[in-house]
């Protein structure tokens, strides 16, 4: 896929930062809550701002939001940062992301201060990178819902 965070002005390629509103909630109280096991006042749920980043695979949240949301860490994964700098981060449970309308459900990898909203996040919501107006927009294929692609 091509590099969506960077454009091209007066034959200089520069970086773009692209955020957007995201939700989060935890997929299990969710479940319990649908299922009558939880009562819908105790869903925890959060709403923050996701940097969208084309060059990272998955969700990202920091572990202040993996407390609010009562997160397990299920498991650990060794993760390579844009340095090069290696290091294994926990992994979460299942999360509910919620972007523009679009809804998916993730694990999240836990490292940084902020969410970033990776590249599978961004194709099970099957959205692309409008750098230069800076947002997210529906795949003009797929303008009124996500379709998910299976070879």
């Amino acid at each position: 896929m091509k590099e969506l965070n960077k454009v091209e002005q007066n034959g200089v390629e520069t970086m773009v930062a692209v955020r957007t509103q995201v939700k989060l909630t935890n997929a299990v109280d969710d479940e319990l809550v649908r299922r009558g096991l939880l009562a819908p006042r105790l869903l925890r749920e959060c709403e923050t701002e996701g940097l969208i980043d084309t060059g990272a695979v998955n969700l990202v949240i920091p572990s202040e939001i993996v407390e609010q949301l009562g997160l397990r860490i299920l498991s650990q994964q060794l993760v390579k940062y844009a340095d090069g700098r290696k290091e294994a981060v926990g992994v979460t449970g299942p999360v509910i992301i919620e972007c523009e309308g679009r809804k998916t459900i993730e694990d999240a990898l836990v490292t940084g201060d902020e969410v970033l909203i990776g590249q599978v996040v961004l194709e099970k919501l099957d959205f692309l990178v409008d750098c230069k107006n800076q947002r997210l927009i529906p795949n003009p294929a797929n303008p009124d819902y996500p379709v998910t692609y299976i070879k």
